[in-house]
């Protein structure tokens, strides 16, 4: 199931950086946030997807799945983040989801897995976020 994005959330509000990478969030349930980026354009110099283009896409996932449990007039900034890289992917579009472990008051932590087009786990990730007034 997807779940459009909500009324409250402005469409305008991907950063530049998201924009760059190809990162395109496909359901905004925040439950399970899903987001998209393609391999292409954001590989390091021997073709394999960059580590920090993947940091980037598990950040930004993570971070819409904090602000969206959060809620409008809340924003979400991380914290920590905790990737380890499991298989290589050189080609496609990679796929990440974003989970709670927890959702606090002040404070929101998210699992997030990485999967390739064959749906191979590419990386795993965890990323606290804190929560804050807009």
């Amino acid at each position: 199931m997807t779940v459009d994005r909500p009324a409250w959330l402005a469409a305008g509000q991907m950063s530049p950086l998201d924009d760059k990478l190809g990162i395109r969030i496909t359901d905004f349930d925040p439950d399970h946030v899903v987001a998209t980026m393609p391999v292409d354009g954001n590989q390091q110099p021997f073709g394999l997807l960059h580590g920090g283009a993947t940091c980037s896409l598990v950040e930004t996932v993570g971070s819409w799945a904090a602000a969206l449990g959060a809620g409008p007039g809340r924003q979400a900034v991380g914290v920590e983040l905790n990737v380890s890289y499991l298989r290589a992917a050189t080609e496609g579009v990679v796929t990440a989801v974003a989970t709670p472990v927890r959702r606090g008051r002040t404070l929101a932590t998210f699992t997030i897995e990485v999967t390739d087009e064959q749906d191979r786990v590419t990386a795993s990730a965890r990323l606290t976020c804190m929560l804050l007034a807009a």
